[in-house]
């Protein structure tokens, strides 16, 4: 029997016709995982043309993958899909060029093409931005410089050196002067905490801090004050859940900050596995949790996968640095954001994730240059807990 691999492709315009970009990725029909990635910049096109370019990049990604898959294509364009099936005429030139180029990718007989709605195709609409986004900021795809093809060694960019495609860094000197610096730190326990329950921004706003989680966050906040006296925090951003929120009020308080709320910063999204334990989701799901600890590319049910927050992270920390260029910022944020900030700063692959631990009301430093450096400076800081009897066991 063939492999079946599904492609999710996008393409999007930034004033259509405007700067255009592309993404697609290639998942395991089976099992949901991301087999590889692709994004690029295409100049100034329209949204249809940048669809079509993705859908070109995914099919060659798939056949790279296994040239005799069957491949099904999902995609939220109608005009793509419908001329791919060739139920419509294809009229524009450029289409024209791209949808050849599709069928001699591979045999039109070993592909299918189905129509999604667009919140269903968010994986290959974040690569298309991300690349438009780095684009605009004279960078290659951030994706560009670690090898996505699955079962092939990870090549990740080091620590200090800027992401390179072809051998060229980004114009510029490397950047040696001030980093931007980001302290992470996790909000205080909940009652969800307590219980190892699922607790992601699935649920909404999620459950209240408890007694305990009140106090690590005064504990949190002297220790931040400490430190806010040698170098001042520009700036506290905080998730909008309400675990975040209540303990990013008792920190700026004591810090004498205004409180800046941005949603990129919330948690993973759990969808239907929201509230539960692991052992329930294990028993309930076992094939689907199987799945989910196999592989950082697959989702919850209704979820959001890792590499998926992963994306999340990293635009929004690019934003927090190209605000604070030079400057230290404090970002109340969850555990799966923090520790995915943590394995960006130092390079590390994707699974290092399930090895890390991120305590409630723990700290966590980190640096970002310019030229794409970064480092790790410090990971789940809790001695102002455990020096107040307030760490969690």
């Amino acid at each position: 029997m063939s492999r079946r691999l599904v492609v999710e492709a996008d393409g999007g315009s930034r004033g259509n016709p405007g700067p255009a970009a592309y993404g697609a990725l290639v998942r395991d029909a089976q099992t949901g995982e991301v087999l590889a990635e692709r994004a690029e910049p295409i100049g100034v096109a329209s949204n249809n043309v940048a669809e079509y370019g993705g859908l070109v990049a995914g099919l060659k990604a798939a056949v790279e993958i296994d040239p005799d898959a069957r491949i099904e294509v999902r995609m939220d364009s109608k005009l793509v899909v419908e001329q791919m099936s060739g139920r419509w005429k294809i009229k524009h030139e450029d289409m024209r060029r791209l949808a050849a180029q599709a069928r001699d990718v591979v045999d039109p007989s070993q592909v299918s093409y189905t129509w999604i709605p667009r919140e269903r195709n968010k994986a290959a609409d974040r690569l298309a931005n991300e690349a438009m986004d780095d684009a605009a900021r004279g960078l290659p795809w951030r994706g560009s410089a670690i090898e996505t093809i699955a079962g092939a060694p990870a090549q990740q960019p080091s620590p200090r050196s800027p992401l390179k495609v072809g051998g060229a860094a980004p114009a510029g000197p490397p950047d040696v002067g001030a980093a931007a610096t980001l302290v992470l730190l996790r909000h205080g326990v909940t009652a969800h905490t307590v219980d190892r329950r699922f607790s992601g921004s699935s649920s909404g706003v999620g459950p209240e801090l408890t007694e305990l989680g009140r106090a690590q966050a005064g504990a949190a906040a002297e220790a931040l004050a400490a430190l806010a006296a040698v170098e001042p925090f520009e700036a506290v951003v905080a998730s909008p859940m309400m675990r975040a929120q209540q303990t990013a009020e008792v920190v700026a308080a004591r810090l004498g900050v205004d409180v800046r709320t941005d949603a990129a910063w919330t948690e993973c999204e759990f969808g239907d596995w929201e509230g539960l334990t692991s052992a329930e989701v294990a028993e309930r799901w076992p094939r689907e949790y199987r799945a989910w600890l196999a592989s950082t590319g697959v989702a919850a049910p209704g979820g959001e996968s890792f590499d998926e927050l992963d994306a999340r992270i990293r635009r929004v920390r690019d934003r927090t640095v190209a605000g604070h260029p030079r400057g230290r910022v404090l970002v109340v944020t969850h555990a799966g954001p923090i520790k995915t900030m943590a394995r960006e700063a130092m390079g590390a692959p994707a699974e290092v994730v399930w090895r890390m631990e991120s305590s409630p009301a723990s700290l966590s430093t980190t640096r970002w240059w310019s030229d794409g450096g970064a480092s790790l400076v410090s990971f789940n800081e809790t001695g102002h807990l455990h020096a107040a009897g307030l760490a969690l066991r």
